[in-house]
């Protein structure tokens, strides 16, 4: 095994470790619960009027933040308000709601997101859609113009609306990657912006984190080159994240786009890691983010660094239940976490279903892996290498083999986890769900939260 695989293992599983682990959970929920109470009174504003609905589609948290800043300052301005997920709101209570305000994310190239994915299937394309004549409504839709359906599904939310009869108070605002002028123009409609709180994405600024750890992973690869980075703060203490969660990177160059990476440690190894490919242009350039940590960055320099909390892939709710953890490439880091948060926590039944090109050089994390399936950790292991024999198989394959084993987990209350490429291997891995379960076994999964996905 190598240095950093003994480190992380060491670290993980010491006593010390997971006591500080729990420390940390019991006292940042205790903060969280606390702040939740104080955030429940002021939203209930001042006045007798329904609740305006604040309804979030978002994939990685940023909507969510964004509604519950909306929230607190209709509350500020007396105004009671409901915050509450797109996928959790259903067609009669939306036809009695008198005002919405739709905070929509979109996913990929124009998809809704994970967040609203439910109430896509079972509203807006409903056979009877509901009538709308007495909602007045709002959107702001956040997107990235690097994509060319920008705001896709903001603007087909918005069309959607307009078409069952519901009245616009404003135009609908467009947001490019958190611009902050578009993000202050919504602002402005609902009164002062309150300080940073429970669910703002903002609330913890970036930092300097120092890199302690970079080693190549994939050596011989036919793919991008893949790099293991362990980060630690140039000062103060080290930030409670859960696995699941994401760290994003601020780049010098272009500091209007930071980048989300799927942190692949957890609290208690002592050091913040990322599993980065190092992205490279037609013209042989590094991509910004990619290359500032893969090349550019030497051991013991710093960069801008903050963690996101990433409530649509932690485990909560799923710390008890069996997981099905699928992924290729990269998407290992996010599972990686979930893996070790498990192996500290004593829970065996898992199952990881991870693909990649080649064995001899792709094989990501091979020791701890194989050491996780070798001590009960893994359940189950199946991997899936593509070029490893004359016809391409990826792990969609392996889970439509699989069928009756899928099942089986389902049928026991597992949950699964998705992390890695959107197009090609998510795309796939839930076809092959809905194939095997069925689509309303599928639906029930993601409205439930046994469903989730960090995919890119």
């Amino acid at each position: 095994m190598n240095d950093f695989g003994w480190r992380a293992l060491g670290a993980g599983s010491t006593l010390a470790a997971y006591a500080a682990l729990c420390a940390s959970i019991y006292l940042r929920e205790h903060r969280r619960k606390a702040a939740a109470a104080r955030d429940s009174a002021t939203l209930s504003g001042s006045s007798d009027e329904p609740p305006v609905l604040v309804l979030f589609a978002s994939q990685t948290g940023q909507a969510e933040a964004i509604a519950w800043q909306t929230a607190r300052q209709l509350g500020a301005a007396g105004i009671p308000a409901r915050v509450m997920e797109l996928n959790a709101l259903d067609a009669p209570t939306l036809a009695a709601t008198r005002r919405a305000l739709f905070i929509a994310s979109t996913y990929g190239e124009g998809d809704a997101p994970d967040g609203a994915s439910v109430f896509v299937e079972r509203t807006m394309m409903a056979s009877s859609p509901p009538a709308l004549p007495s909602l007045s409504y709002s959107v702001l839709a956040l997107g990235d113009r690097q994509y060319a359906n920008f705001c896709g599904f903001g603007r087909a939310l918005d069309e959607w609306l307009q078409a069952a009869g519901a009245r616009r108070e404003f135009d609908r605002i467009e947001v490019d990657n958190s611009d902050p002028a578009a993000l202050a123009t919504w602002q402005a409609q609902w009164g002062e912006v309150p300080e940073p709180g429970i669910g703002d994405a903002a609330a913890d600024s970036f930092a300097q984190w120092r890199l302690v750890a970079r080693e190549r992973l994939n050596p011989g690869s036919a793919g991008g080159p893949v790099f293991h980075l362990g980060l630690v703060p140039q000062s103060g203490p080290m930030p409670p994240w859960a696995s699941g969660d994401l760290a994003q990177v601020a780049v010098a160059s272009d500091p209007t786009r930071p980048r989300d990476y799927s942190i692949a440690s957890v609290h208690a190894d002592g050091e913040l890691q990322l599993l980065v490919r190092q992205e490279q242009h037609p013209d042989g350039t590094l991509g910004a983010a990619s290359g500032l940590l893969t090349s550019t960055l030497s051991i013991g320099d710093t960069v801008a660094l903050r963690v996101r909390p990433h409530q649509g892939f932690r485990l909560e709710g799923n710390e008890t239940r069996p997981l099905i953890l699928v992924g290729n490439g990269t998407g290992i880091a996010g599972l990686r976490a979930h893996l070790r948060a498990r192996a500290v926590a004593g829970r065996h039944d898992n199952w990881l279903v991870f693909g990649e090109r080649q064995a001899a050089h792709d094989f990501l994390y091979r020791e701890e892996i194989e050491a996780w399936q070798a001590d009960g950790v893994l359940k189950r292991l199946d991997m899936v290498f593509s070029r490893d024999q004359a016809e391409r198989f990826y792990v969609q394959h392996r889970l439509l083999q699989s069928a009756d084993a899928l099942l089986h987990w389902l049928d026991d209350g597992a949950a699964i986890y998705v992390c890695g490429s959107l197009q090609g291997m998510a795309s796939g891995v839930g076809a092959a769900l809905r194939q095997v379960a069925g689509d309303t076994l599928v639906s029930e999964l993601t409205a439930s939260g046994r469903y989730r996905r960090d995919v890119y």
